[in-house]
């Protein structure tokens, strides 16, 4: 299979065609090359528009979604970024080349370790992958962009708490089969911006909160 041409399909394809339109974003998914990312017997679907398996009940989102993602981020070259739930490291790549500093946090050790070999043997240095539940450990200090990579089922205010004054945060909130794709921009030490960009579903965070049940 052709993956580089493939790889310049799923541009026009898929990202312009789901309006992501920014072209920093397009030109970091244009080169970086995803299929590094995946298990060997998945590379040949590296740039289709499904969720593809790459270990621990985990799947690798379509790139339309990561790319919706990074386009409301929008990271800059002199900001820092976390990202929750790293995986093998292709959007955490995707992050690296576009912001300024990135932490990576995988609850996985196995997988943290793997995406700190695809993110060496790419040159990309900028990144540091943690292993770690990023619902609990401690960091000391906020971020400007955080991307998480999963949804949350339940209430959480933690990721809102660790952004900066002027920090945006993507999160996928809510429940199937709908849920909401949330930019949560920080105006403030107290005041928040809330507003959906899309509809889509994905896999809980591993340990996300969940809702209470209702009780009659």
């Amino acid at each position: 299979m052709d993956l580089e041409r493939a790889r310049q399909q799923m541009i026009g394809q898929q990202l312009r065609a789901w309006d992501v339109l920014d072209e920093r974003v397009l030109g970091v998914m244009a080169k970086l090359p995803r299929e590094h990312f995946l298990p060997p017997e998945w590379r040949n679907l590296a740039y289709a528009d499904t969720f593809i398996p790459f270990g621990h009940e985990r799947r690798l989102a379509p790139p339309k979604i990561q790319g919706r993602a990074l386009q409301a981020l929008a990271p800059q070259e002199d900001e820092n970024a976390l990202e929750i739930g790293s995986g093998t490291g292709y959007l955490t790549a995707c992050l690296a080349r576009l912001a300024g500093r990135v932490t990576g946090v995988e609850i996985h050790e196995e997988l943290a370790e793997r995406a700190r070999r695809n993110l060496a043997a790419l040159a990309i240095e900028n990144v540091e992958v943690l292993t770690g539940d990023g619902l609990t450990m401690e960091f000391d200090r906020r971020f400007d962009v955080i991307c998480i990579n999963g949804s949350l089922p339940g209430k959480t205010t933690r990721f809102e708490q660790l952004l900066t004054p002027g920090g945006r945060l993507f999160a996928v909130t809510g429940q199937p089969p709908v849920m909401h794709a949330q930019r949560i921009t920080r105006l403030g030490e107290s005041e928040w911006h809330r507003e959906n960009v899309f509809e889509t579903c994905l896999a809980s965070l591993d340990n996300a909160p969940q809702p209470a049940e209702f009780v009659f």
